[in-house]
């Protein structure tokens, strides 16, 4: 069909009036940096803008050479190179090739005004910031209630743990009743007693996330009474509510893995616990029976039953070896006492023959001095009545009666007359006959040495 050209064809001719246009091919551009990526590549992907427009724009790695400083968002930068038509899309970009910075943009700069400001008043303080529920049951969120956001979040949710119960507030999160609807979002769900609240939206520019940049939503997150994660843009983002936010996340799917936790691992956890908590009682039990039976052992050792057996036990076994000592002391003692009275009979013999030959000496020796010998030889013994041995006339007197002994009887008689010896016994002779009728001192001694070496 003629004058019908196709999207390759089209592209291809504006990409080659592009090249052709001296002024594009060497152009600077002023505007504030906006939406700054810095690729693995190395590439450098930003936007330039102004109060009413903006352009895309790349500087490739091999043209980083001409950028002195890092490209940070809301800088004024004056950017040198050409604009051409990214064939592929249909797009025009600038391709950069030197940048130089000129101040710092007016949105960067009532960013950075702000934040100090609060900053200031401490409502970045830690000490403000409340923690997060390990294990939240009710969620709230705070977005647009179409895009990228909140399908993540219900995604990644349903995923971590279907139990839990998510509240949407559709807020505006772009435009100029953006801020008003966040802060009514935010203080509605707080009411609500939920355990965490996720405020946030997808990426884009800074204009586009310049609500959550504002004073009024800044206050409404410090002053909730729940929890609140901030997830806002993306990782390289950040805005005023992320500050003051008790947590801020680079992304709304990872607020939501923050916020919901992943039940399958709750579940191995309490199986974890459960089975910890069962060893720990299995041992617990086993260190209490052993505790109960060491006890049992002691209570056995000190039952006054258990004492009494025992003591009943030593006292019979005290006994035995008593009557064993004492069958074993009358044994020897018995023996002792045989030979005791072998012995004693024996020095009883020797005595009785000493004494034997010692009465055979007396008696001989008295029969030799024996009055009744002498009368058997003629002689006789006289006494006066009261059988008192009358020795000398001296011990009598003419009328006393006196008993005459001798060999065959006794004569009694009365002294008619009294006639003194002219020649009597000496005394001598009477000692002499004295010492006769007893054993000599000689012989005593003799005796005495015998018995001496007997004993």
């Amino acid at each position: 069909m003629a004058g019908v050209y196709s999207v390759s064809q089209v592209n291809a001719y504006i990409k080659n009036m592009f090249a052709q246009d001296f002024a594009l091919n060497r152009i600077s551009i002023k505007g504030e940096v906006s939406n700054c990526k810095y690729h693995t590549s190395g590439h450098i992907y930003f936007t330039l803008k102004d109060g009413k427009s903006s352009i895309s724009a790349v500087m490739f790695a091999g043209h980083r050479k001409g950028l002195a400083f890092k490209l940070e968002e809301g800088q004024q930068v004056v950017a040198k190179g050409s604009v051409e038509v990214y064939e592929r899309d249909g797009r025009y970009q600038l391709y950069a090739q030197e940048i130089t910075r000129e101040g710092i943009g007016d949105l960067f700069e009532r960013f950075q005004k702000l934040r100090d400001e609060l900053e200031e008043m401490g409502m970045f303080s830690p000490e403000y910031k409340k923690p997060i529920p390990r294990h939240a049951k009710t969620v709230g969120i705070v977005t647009a209630p179409t895009g990228a956001a909140i399908r993540d979040i219900m995604n990644i949710s349903a995923r971590r743990n279907p139990y839990v119960q998510l509240f949407l507030y559709p807020a505006l999160v772009q435009g100029e009743n953006a801020k008003e609807s966040i802060v009514k979002g935010i203080e509605t769900l707080d009411q609500m007693g939920l355990d965490v609240l996720i405020v946030g939206r997808g990426g884009g520019s800074i204009e586009d996330l310049w609500a959550f940049n504002e004073e009024i939503v800044a206050r409404a997150v410090f002053n909730c009474i729940t929890p609140v994660i901030s997830a806002v843009g993306h990782e390289t983002d950040v805005t005023i509510a992320d500050y003051v936010a008790d947590m801020r996340a680079p992304t709304p799917s990872a607020a939501a893995e923050l916020a919901v936790f992943d039940y399958s691992l709750f579940e191995e956890q309490v199986e974890l616990y459960r089975n910890t908590l069962a060893k720990t009682m299995d041992r617990k039990l086993e260190r209490y029976r052993f505790h109960a039976a060491q006890y049992g052992l002691r209570l056995k050792v000190h039952d006054p039953k258990s004492r009494i057996r025992e003591n009943r036990q030593r006292l019979a076994d005290a006994e035995d070896k008593l009557r064993g000592l004492m069958l074993s002391k009358a044994a020897s003692d018995r023996v002792r006492t045989a030979e005791g009275e072998h012995r004693l009979k024996q020095l009883i013999e020797k005595q009785a023959v000493r004494d034997r030959h010692r009465l055979e000496l007396f008696i001989s020796r008295l029969e030799a001095g024996s009055p009744f010998k002498r009368i058997g030889g003629g002689y006789g013994f006289v006494t006066d009545e009261k059988d008192r041995r009358i020795d000398s006339v001296n011990q009598v007197k003419a009328g006393d009666g006196i008993r005459l002994r001798i060999r065959d009887g006794s004569v009694e008689a009365v002294v008619s007359r009294i006639t003194p010896a002219e020649f009597g016994r000496s005394p001598a002779g009477q000692e002499k006959q004295t010492a006769a009728a007893r054993p000599s001192d000689k012989e005593d001694r003799a005796y005495g040495s015998e018995k001496g070496k007997k004993h």
